[in-house]
């Protein structure tokens, strides 16, 4: 019987599992929308909700908590000081799970976990942006060398 086990455990090692949350945590925090199977973001959501509640009672206990959890400043940083402050006045249910079709591969579940009111210029944060003038430097630079 099951009686007294609340997380899923993934098929993972509990140190595998540990890191995966820590790596899953960090990047909806920074992107505040990831994609990923549906066990995994049902995984999440608890554990973010948890997050934001944590950043929302300004202690220095709670910010060494989610320092430990994140293992991240930058990530604690902005759970304190942007999403915090976002959902000051709601009580709860700061995410939601979108499911989004199946897998090419191996047709498993997939589903999107995002932040309620998220900002969506957060999930550009680390695409560079085209230069068209780049790209014509670098068409030079090999004629140049291949000439």
């Amino acid at each position: 019987m099951r009686h007294s086990m609340a997380n899923k455990k993934l098929n993972r090692t509990s140190e595998h599992r540990k890191a995966l949350l820590k790596n899953m945590l960090n990047s909806l925090v920074k992107y505040e929308q990831i994609k990923t199977t549906l066990p995994k973001a049902k995984f999440l959501k608890p554990q973010a909700d948890k997050l934001i509640t944590l950043g929302k009672r300004d202690t220095l206990h709670n910010t060494r908590m989610l320092v430990s959890k994140l293992q991240d400043i930058k990530s604690a940083n902005k759970v304190k000081k942007k999403l915090s402050k976002r959902y000051e006045k709601r009580s709860g249910g700061y995410t939601r799970i979108i499911k989004a079709g199946f897998r090419y591969g191996d047709n498993a579940p997939m589903a999107i976990i995002e932040f309620v009111d998220r900002d969506v210029e957060a999930k550009r944060i680390d695409k560079k942006k085209k230069n068209p003038s780049e790209k014509a430097d670098k068409k030079e630079e090999i004629k140049v060398t291949t000439a």
